[in-house]
Formats: structure tokens, sequence, C-alpha cells
């Protein structure tokens, strides 16, 4: 009791010096950035981890920053708590989250197509192990700047998926923490802006004074930033800012390849990555595919008839024209910063819904990296051909059911079927997964979620597999294929995995087997709460589960150290280069590692 009356006495003496929160064993949590000092969180009692959430790398782009490249945040004088997740950035609802509380739990089911996050969301998150293990001793009293320099711990940064349109790093399958342990690595999630507020190409936003600010890929830009704040701070955090790995997932992955060939990366005096995981993703345009397949990259052009929709459509909400005709010539009679202000002027729900009711008619509501030749490369692909790219060790990964979240991609074509292959809408999907009881007897009969035309879903041809087989190959296969044999026609260190685990209780492991992200909380070591755990993980695949993940964290904390992805103990077979394919699977009791 003394005690406590001390600590609470001193720390009344210094409120006028620095917060109460900072003393104590926080204290030792202390880090300095080149904007300011941080407090986090010692999370070693219980994942073996300190971490650092919520730490700005930029000012928040709002009101003029609004459409602009990222700049550095205002100097912060008192040592700052970062402690928390910062707000996701500015979407729209979906099943994948944030929901109104930028976290996973049920508002995401009732806010989907709505307006959530931010456009205040320029945040990383940092986590470490709380023990360097190579050498047995703590390290609760090493803070500062160089003070944890000896560490050189490898540096993942990870880049989240989401269609870049959505997505958050404050999704529970995002943390940090079992990754950095397992892997012994310092592990940085990255906050970036989506949809239309990351990526937009209309001229009435260019300055005309600098290309790369006008190149409308502000979301890539706030990625670079982060990557410059790593590079310059993460020494602080016992991370190697020599040894960086930027890795991403979905559309995680193709910002990962634009930044790759991103010719800022490729002439920057200082490289800001050098090892790079992209999983699930590719960046070929339509033009470098065989006819007939689906591209993961659009030209700018697209981008172009975006922008210029989405202000004509907005014009027509607003009641300042009557059709494209009359919204051409307003915005004609407007100088350009009459129209980027009023742009600025709107609100994300305003915009959201000229997006979603007007835009998605036209097929002009997805969003995605703009080769506009500055800030990336007219054709991604032709540049790696040619050798303009950054030249690091690649470690790249799909999962070999892709499709099965996308069955509703079989609507587009009728080789794919012709009909979705979904019947549920996203709403009762959400609210059925977040409720249900792995454990428990099947609630679900395939019968509700799959249309009869696809089952049963093992015959050959028409069945539900052998379609979004057929969907897989014509999207994400051969995507894959084509930048990772122009990658290898350049240098030999390009490693390939397949993620087969599919041992959820039925009938998800028909209605999903191991579709696209699954692989994530295998690789971050996370089983819950998420949008698929409560469909995947039950009590008896659990030990499978558990040993597969390690074996996966021990494997990318080797390539993040080396730039070779092979541990021998953890995989038990000698990982070869692409066109070898390393086979991720598990029973319900221990791995199941392969090479193909």
């Amino acid at each position: 009791m003394m005690r406590t009356a001390w600590w609470v006495a001193a720390c009344a003496a210094l409120l006028s010096q620095t917060p109460c929160w900072a003393h104590g064993r926080t204290a030792d949590l202390e880090r300095n950035t080149h904007f300011g000092k941080i407090v986090g969180v010692d999370d070693s009692d219980v994942s073996g981890t300190y971490a650092w959430k919520g730490v700005p790398f930029a000012k928040p782009p709002v009101g003029n920053l609004r459409w602009k490249a990222p700049v550095d945040p205002d100097r912060w004088n008192r040592t700052r708590a970062t402690q928390q997740f910062g707000n996701a950035c500015a979407q729209y609802g979906r099943i994948y989250g944030p929901g109104a509380n930028n976290r996973h739990d049920a508002t995401i089911g009732t806010t989907l197509n709505q307006a959530v996050g931010s456009e205040d969301c320029l945040y990383l998150n940092i986590w470490r192990p709380a023990k360097d293990d190579r050498k047995g001793r703590d390290r609760d009293n090493d803070r500062g700047r160089g003070n944890d320099k000896d560490d050189d711990l490898p540096v993942i940064v990870f880049v989240h998926g989401g269609s870049d349109v959505s997505g958050y790093t404050a999704d529970p399958v995002y943390d940090g923490a079992a990754l950095a342990k397992a892997a012994h690595a310092v592990v940085v999630t990255v906050n970036y802006r989506v949809g239309i507020f990351g990526f937009l190409d209309l001229p009435q936003l260019k300055a005309g004074t600098n290309g790369v600010g006008d190149s409308g890929n502000f979301a890539l830009l706030d990625i670079i930033k982060a990557l410059e704040f790593v590079r310059r701070d993460i020494d602080a955090f016992g991370g190697d800012p020599r040894n960086i790995t930027l890795m991403g997932q979905s559309a995680g992955a193709i910002n990962v390849y634009a930044l790759q060939t991103s010719p800022l990366v490729t002439n920057a005096r200082h490289p800001l990555f050098h090892r790079v995981v992209p999983l699930s993703g590719g960046i070929s345009l339509a033009t470098n595919l065989p006819p007939g397949r689906f591209p993961t990259l659009s030209p700018q052009s697209t981008y172009v008839a975006q922008g210029s929709a989405l202000l004509s459509n907005q014009l027509i909400a607003d009641g300042l024209a009557t059709d494209a005709a009359s919204a051409a010539a307003y915005a004609a009679s407007q100088t350009p910063e009459q129209i980027a202000a009023y742009l600025r002027s709107k609100s994300p729900a305003a915009l959201f819904t000229t997006l979603l009711t007007k835009l998605s008619l036209l097929g002009l509501a997805g969003s995605g990296p703009i080769p506009d030749g500055i800030v990336v490369p007219v054709d991604p692909i032709a540049a790696i051909q040619a050798g303009n790219y950054l030249r690091v060790p690649v470690l790249a990964g799909n999962t070999r059911d892709e499709a099965k979240l996308f069955p509703s991609f079989l609507a587009l074509s009728p080789a794919l079927g012709g009909v979705s292959g979904r019947l549920v809408n996203d709403a009762t999907l959400f609210s059925t997964q977040f409720s249900y009881q792995p454990d428990g007897p099947p609630t679900v009969s395939i019968e509700q979620w799959i249309p009869a035309q696809y089952l049963p879903v093992a015959t050959p041809v028409t069945g539900f597999n052998a379609r979004t087989d057929l969907l897989n190959q014509l999207f994400f296969i051969a995507s894959r294929d084509n930048v990772l044999n122009a990658l290898k026609a350049q240098q030999n260190d390009v490693w390939y995995y397949r993620f087969d685990w599919d041992e959820e209780p039925a009938p998800w492991n028909d209605i999903y087997g191991a579709a696209h992200a699954f692989d994530l909380s295998f690789i971050f070591g996370n089983f819950g709460p998420s949008l698929f755990s409560n469909v995947a993980n039950s009590t008896a695949n659990k030990p499978g589960r558990l040993d597969l993940s390690d074996a996966m964290m021990k494997s990318l904390g080797a390539f993040a150290r080396r730039g070779d992805p092979n541990a021998p103990a953890a995989l038990g077979v000698t990982w070869r280069p692409w066109p070898s394919t390393l086979i991720f699977d598990a029973t319900p009791t221990g791995k199941v590692i392969s090479l193909q």
C-alpha cells in the first residue's frame, strides 16, 4: 500500500513533465523515433512480446491533404502512448471488417456497404520478441535509440489485403505477436488509404508540378512512407534496417509487386526492402496473359474513366448537373482548384454512395495500383523482363482453392457455370459464421450454400470443385505463372508454396477448403476471432493446425533472416526454388509438408 501511495505521489509530482503511465514497468518500453518518443505495451507474460500500436508515420490525410502524397506527421514533445490500434482507413463495410468499432465484432454485419473507418488512419504497429532467445536474456531494460541494435532482428512489414478497397491492421488475424516470437523477428503492420481515397486519377486533383503526387497512387505512397519510417527508426526496436522483408497478401501482394517494380523503389539511393513475400497476388495486365484470363492489374485508362465517372455522377447526385453532358459542361466551367475543393468537401459516405450505386453499374468501382509510368511502370511484367525492378529474394504462395472465396465469379462466364456459386448474401454469411459452433453438430447444409447445379461438389467438370478450380486457373494461377516465370528468368532465388489445408468441419471443408486467405491464420499463428475462425477451427483439427502454423512461421522467419525459406527442423524437406512447389498441409493431428 505504501509503495502504491509513493507511485501515485511521484506521478503527481511529475505530471507536468511525463505522463504517469510512462513510469514503472512501461517506462522500459519507451522508444525514440524521428517524430518523438513513444511508449508501448509489455505483453511478455502472455505472448512473449512487446508491442507499439497506432504509431503515426504520416500526417492525417484530411482536408486539403486528401488525395495528396503523404507528408511527415507533426513532431510531438511529450511521450506518446502507442498502445491501441489506429483507425481503419475510410472504406465501405464488407464482411471482412472493420465494422463500426475497428475490430472483429457484430457491427461488421450491420455496416455492410456503409462508410466505416476514418481518413485519419496512417498508423503502423510494431511487435518484437520480449526475450532474445539466442542470448537467453531479457531486453526489459533496453530502451531508446540504439540499445537494441545488437539484436539485429529481421523485420517483416505486412501489407493487408482487401481488394484494395478495404482492410485494417486491427483485424485479429494480423496481430503480429505470435509471428514475431516464432520467427524471432520484428513484425510491422501498416495501414494505407484504400479505395477511391487510395487510388484516384482525376485531372483536377493534379498540381502539375509533381509527377509522383499526381500519379493517383496514394496508397502506394503511404506504404513507401511507412517503409521510410521503418528504415529510419526500426533499429530502436531491435530491428535491422538493412534486412526488411515486405510481405503482402491478395491486394497487398499486388501492392508488393507494384512497389518491387516501382521506379521510386528501384531508383532509391537506399533500398526500402530487401526481400518480398507476395501471397495470392499478381501484377499482370490483360495484355500479359493468354485470352480469357483475368488480369490482376488494370491499365491507367480504367482509372481515368473511374475518376471522370465519379466526378460526373457526384455532380448529378448533388443537383449540379442532370446528365453526363451537363456534368462535363459544369466541370469545364470550374477551375481545377474549385473541382478539387468540391470533391474534398464531400464526406466519405457521400462518395461511397455514388461509387456503389452508380460506378459499380459501369464496372468502375474497383481499385488498385495505377500503372502511370512514374510510381508504377506502364507494364510491370515488361519491367521485370527487362531487369528494371528491385532484384531481391522472392517467396510467393497461393492457396489450393483460392477461388472458393469468390464463388459469385462463376456467374461471369457460361464456361464457369454462368450462375453464382453461393446462395446466401453477405449479411447471412457473416451472421452465420459469426455465431457458428465448430465443435457442435452441423447447422448448415451444403445445399443451403451452393446451388444444385454445382452439386455434388466432386462431380467432374460441372461440380463446385471443378468450376472453382477452373476459375482459379484463369485468375490466380495465370498471374502467378506470368510473374514468377518473369522473375525466375532474371534470378534464381524465387520460392513458391501451395497451401492445401482443408480440415474444416463439414460442410465447410467443401464450401471453403483451402480458400483464398485461409493461410493467413497459419502464417500469423492466430486462429480466432475472425470471419472464418468459427467455421474452420475445431478442437479436433487443432493439433494439426498448430503444428503446421509453427512450421510456416519458422520458415518465414528463415526467409526473412537469410533470404532462403529452408528451415530443415521445421519443414522436414528441402525446399527447392520455383518451379518446384512446397505443399503445406496437415491432418487433424500433425503437419504434412511435401515437395512437388
